[in-house]
């Protein structure tokens, strides 16, 4: 039987905390050779692109594809930019044990891998955040986030003064000072932890701006080689960690825009989360480090979410199953 998750069921049964641990076991998994994530392809129709997520881990006993559609015409139609769906099939005997909606899958995964790499790579007294945008993404980030740092303070930019409002509803019962600031350098300069969350097509953060002790989760740009958060400089000066090198090598324009210009080499973007993690690479090596981790998200993240979904739902009766043979 195969198990379908609509986006209502993985609201129902999603636990962030246990995402976050999931997905800081993933990393370590790829690490140490148990888990595989090739890098994805780039299919494109027009502007539309769409990447197929591969992963498989023998913690989760399956193999997954999460399909990416990336379509910046949805957002003139007033749909998202970005849908997904996850597709997992057993390792045991090759059936299809779930189809999962992948918006709230992705939101939470993604916020649980930059709480995990600001775990790893931030100073531990870190206690200011930093966002660049404050929609779904931001309130994500910062619950994440709160699981791993003692956050005091959260200073955030937006384009839209609504968008801000409505952030700072959505985080209010973790009892944060939140404050405005009027653009991404003086959000910058004030973080201990900054995030950027936005859809840039060019740099929105400069590394000239990066203080002593900075930690950076760069985020938000999709999966596509000519969109970045960062400019070249901010890559140059930060100890980089990614997600995944070959991903990173194929999808990140952050990394790749930054080669190109000369700022960095590939041999800057050679350490993966996962080795940090486990102890096979450094991560901060000292208080004064600046630190950034290239988030480009990887198909593992998405496994580790769904094997806690699967496994969840099925022991409380959400969702519906399909007999996809019949």
């Amino acid at each position: 039987m195969t198990l379908i998750l609509s986006h209502s069921d993985v609201a129902t049964v999603l636990d962030r905390g246990e995402v976050l641990a999931a997905v800081e076991r993933a990393h370590a998994d790829l690490a140490l050779g148990t888990a595989l994530v090739p890098a994805p392809p780039a299919l494109t129709l027009g502007d539309a692109a769409f990447v197929p997520m591969v992963a498989a881990a023998e913690s989760a006993g399956a193999a997954a594809v999460k399909l990416l559609a990336d379509l910046p015409g949805n957002r003139a139609r007033g749909l998202p930019v970005q849908r997904s769906v996850i597709v997992v099939t057993s390792a045991a005997d090759g059936g299809c044990e779930a189809l999962i909606d992948g918006r709230m899958v992705t939101a939470v995964r993604t916020a649980a891998a930059s709480a995990v790499a600001t775990k790893h790579l931030s100073r531990q007294e870190s206690s200011v955040l930093g966002l660049i945008g404050a929609g779904g993404l931001a309130v994500e980030h910062t619950r994440a986030i709160a699981q791993v740092r003692a956050l005091e303070t959260v200073f955030v930019w937006s384009r839209t003064a609504a968008t801000i409002e409505s952030f700072c509803a959505e985080i209010a019962d973790l009892g944060l000072e939140v404050r405005a600031l009027d653009s991404p350098e003086a959000v910058t300069r004030a973080a201990h932890v900054l995030c950027t969350l936005t859809p840039s097509r060019t740099p929105i953060v400069h590394g000239a701006w990066f203080g002593h002790g900075l930690h950076v989760n760069a985020v938000g740009a999709p999966p596509r080689a000519d969109h970045r958060e960062v400019d070249g400089e901010a890559m140059r000066r930060a100890t980089v960690v990614v997600d995944s090198i070959g991903t990173t090598l194929a999808k990140s324009g952050d990394t790749l825009l930054a080669i190109a210009e000369g700022a960095i080499t590939e041999t800057a973007v050679g350490t993966e989360l996962g080795a940090v993690i486990v102890g096979h690479a450094p991560g901060r090596t000292g208080e004064h480090d600046i630190t950034l981790f290239n988030s480009v998200g990887i198909g593992l993240q998405d496994l580790a979410a769904a094997r806690l979904l699967i496994d969840k739902a099925r022991a409380n009766g959400i969702g519906t199953e399909v007999d996809l043979s019949s």
